[in-house]
Parts: C-alpha cells; structure tokens; sequence
C-alpha cells in the first residue's frame, strides 16, 4: 500500500482534499492533517507537528498561495515574495526528505470580484515559484491552469476563491492522475 501525503490550505481542506482519497481507492493510504495549512509560514511551522503523519509517504502533495498573496491590510502582501520564496523552497526541502516525490500545486485563481487576493498577484506567485520548485525537483501540479478554464463554474460564487463542487471534482481527478503517474 502507497501512503500519499496531501499538504494545504483550505482548497486542499474543504476542496480537492475531500475527494481524493475516493479516488485513489483502497491501495492507497491517505494522511492529511484536519488543520487548515494556511500560509506558506504556518505550514513550514506545521511540518513539526505533523511530522508523525508525514514520515513514510511514499508521495506528498502540497499547495500554500493563497494567504500569502492575499491583501487584507492595505499595506501590500501579507508575505512578501522574497519570503515566499523562502519558506517554500524550504518547505519543499524538508519534504524531499521525507520522499523524492513532492508534488507542489500551483495557486488557483479567484474570482475577479474577491476583495483581497487578486489574480495578478496569484499568478505572479505561481511565476516565482514554480522555477524554484522545479530546480529542487519538485513536479508541479497546475491546478491554476485547470480552475482559470471557467473560474465562475470551478469557484464557489458565494465566497468567491473556494471551489465549487465541479472544481472539487476537477482538482481531484488532476491530483488523482499525477499522483499515480508518479507513483508508477
């Protein structure tokens, strides 16, 4: 039995994370943790407590972005790219520890009209980071490609940046088939 590992922040939690485990199937050991990894800083701090859960993945599959581009304050970013880049890379080091397969997925989009994050932005950090990732050989998942197709039917119109069942469905069956492309 392979034990997949999924790291993330609500997207994961109450997105594609609630799926994925259904469609790995019963070959699959799935371990997640019931927090919400938020931040790249909160999961970096995370991966301690959570280490027990983690040792022995065979594949971990992670996604941070969103709080980090997000502008709650009116002051700028609420993690600056500089320290995006590195918590993450650091992040993924600690990871690749664990396994040579770490999957990081790329931030998905927002709806225009979401007060605090802003697609210019998420894509911005997805440029930043995806090469950084890449050089440590992390393989990336592009959910942000996927969920920009239709972001008015893959996000939620009530809160506007979660997904909606159809892109729960979606980002799942993606995380689904390069996890197992992986795992081959």
């Amino acid at each position: 039995m392979k034990k997949v590992v999924l790291l993330g922040d609500s997207i994961r939690l109450w997105g594609y994370g609630t799926k994925v485990p259904e469609l790995l199937g019963n070959d699959f050991e799935v371990w997640q943790p019931e927090d919400n990894c938020r931040f790249a800083k909160y999961t970096l701090r995370g991966l301690f407590d959570w280490q027990d859960g983690i040792r022995g993945a065979d594949v971990i599959h992670w996604n941070n972005g969103l709080w980090d581009c997000t502008e709650i304050f009116d002051d700028g970013l609420f993690t600056s790219e500089k320290e995006y880049i590195e918590n993450m890379t650091r992040i993924a080091r600690l990871l690749l520890k664990v396994t040579p397969n770490v999957i990081f997925a790329t931030t998905t989009p927002v709806w225009d009209e979401f007060e605090w994050t802003h697609n210019d932005k998420i894509q911005r950090f997805n440029e930043i980071i995806v090469p950084e990732l890449e050089k440590l050989g992390v393989k990336i998942n592009d959910l942000h490609a996927v969920v920009s197709k239709d972001t008015h039917r893959y996000v939620k119109e009530c809160d506007k940046i979660h997904l909606s069942d159809e892109g729960i469905d979606v980002c799942a069956k993606q995380t689904v088939n390069i996890i197992k492309e992986i795992l081959k």
